[in-house]
């Protein structure tokens, strides 16, 4: 089978590149991989669903530039097809004093990347959601907003099947085969155009494809603590104030589009790339290739990985990270969390020879294939124009 485009990996990059080059000729035919049984099973569809609006992000960075236009795109394509948002908002409230350089800091970031956001006083912020707790100061961020991520992949799908494109689950990428074709499972596809949107196994085909040798993909598991009573209710989004020297935003209070609230979420390293839940996914391959580098990263201590370590282990504690979460928020009961989530992993670069985490996108071009290495959060809010930028940027008109 011969394609213009055979994209591996059915996740929300993989699906809106796909939905992008349909828009740039309806003539194209694609196809898309994946080894599941439908599109979004990974971390396109465990995400916390939230459309961030951008202020996190330096103003040089891709993520700054595609965040504030992805919030809206993603916006307008639920409003198309009658995806429920909660458009409820988000505070980034300050624990103490030493929080408030890097609130300002954030608001700082917002204004260079054009966004509506707002630094307000604690009455203000009291007068948005009676229950955040902050000191002196808070940024108030009027678009931020949330989704159900399965139902934009769901419908995604949908509109690509009706569009001619192909899919074929339960096709693991398996190896290149000669005449430049690769096996998917068991069926050998030909394209003029490779893209690898392969996620948590991107780096591995890559390097298949002879590009992002100095990359490996190191897996962190994030999982969320849910409230089992419907009465529980915020108003909107609270968020502490980030360490801006990691890629991670804190524990803090999601409020889903059915009004469910959730806390956390943790940012614990896994194992191995799909280390869900007791020995799911388990590869010995995979352990110990990433046990050696979780080995080298704790005994150099890059990136302060071992408090890192320890500080997220510590939050598979369920009091514990109730006790992280009390701190963002006042009179509201924390009892009724008490149910975990459906756990995500987070596919995160490092980069080997700095052992550092890539924060931005990465994305690499071998002649006729094109590999997004690295799309961690904000990905799912970035996707569209992203993905249009993927294609202006290495797709050969």
């Amino acid at each position: 089978m011969k394609f213009d485009f055979v994209i591996m990996g059915a996740g929300i990059i993989g699906l809106t590149i796909a939905y992008k080059l349909k828009q740039k000729d309806k003539s194209f035919k694609i196809a898309i991989i994946d080894k599941e049984s439908e599109a979004g099973l990974h971390a396109s569809g465990r995400n916390s669903g939230v459309l961030h609006a951008g202020f996190y992000y330096t103003a040089d960075s891709l993520k700054a530039k595609f965040t504030r236009q992805g919030n809206q795109a993603l916006k307008d394509y639920c409003h198309q097809h009658g995806i429920p948002m909660c458009n409820n908002g988000k505070l980034v409230v300050a624990k103490n004093e030493n929080d408030l350089p890097g609130l300002f800091e954030l608001e700082k970031r917002g204004a260079h990347n054009k966004v509506n956001i707002s630094l307000i006083d604690e009455k203000e912020a009291h007068d948005i959601e009676p229950k955040a707790r902050t000191f002196q100061w808070a940024l108030y961020s009027p678009t931020t907003s949330t989704v159900d991520p399965k139902l934009v992949c769901q419908q995604l799908t949908k509109d690509l099947k009706a569009q001619g494109v192909r899919f074929f689950f339960k096709a693991p990428y398996v190896k290149r085969t000669i005449n430049n074709g690769i096996l998917a499972g068991t069926t050998e596809i030909f394209g003029k155009n490779y893209i690898n949107t392969a996620g948590l196994y991107a780096d591995k085909i890559a390097r298949d494809f002879g590009v992002g040798k100095k990359y490996r993909i190191l897996p962190f598991k994030g999982v969320y603590l849910e409230s089992t009573d419907p009465g529980v209710g915020l108003r909107t989004n609270i968020y502490p104030v980030p360490n801006l020297n990691n890629p991670f935003l804190g524990v803090h209070f999601t409020v889903t589009p059915t009004g469910k609230v959730k806390i956390g979420p943790t940012a614990i390293p896994a194992f191995w790339r799909e280390n869900y839940q007791g020995l799911d996914g388990f590869k010995p391959s995979e352990f110990f290739e990433i046990i050696l580098t979780q080995m080298k990263l704790f005994k150099e201590n890059s990136l302060n990985f071992r408090g890192l370590a320890f500080e997220e282990m510590r939050k598979f504690n369920s009091r514990y990270l109730k006790k992280l979460a009390s701190k963002l928020i006042r009179d509201m009961d924390l009892c009724s969390f008490n149910h975990w989530g459906k756990p995500g992993i987070r596919a995160q670069l490092l980069e080997i020879e700095t052992l550092s985490l890539v924060q931005d996108f990465v994305v690499e071009k071998e002649e006729n294939s094109i590999h997004v290495l690295n799309a961690v959060s904000p990905a799912f809010t970035c996707s569209f124009p992203f993905a249009e930028w993927v294609i202006e940027q290495y797709v050969e008109a």
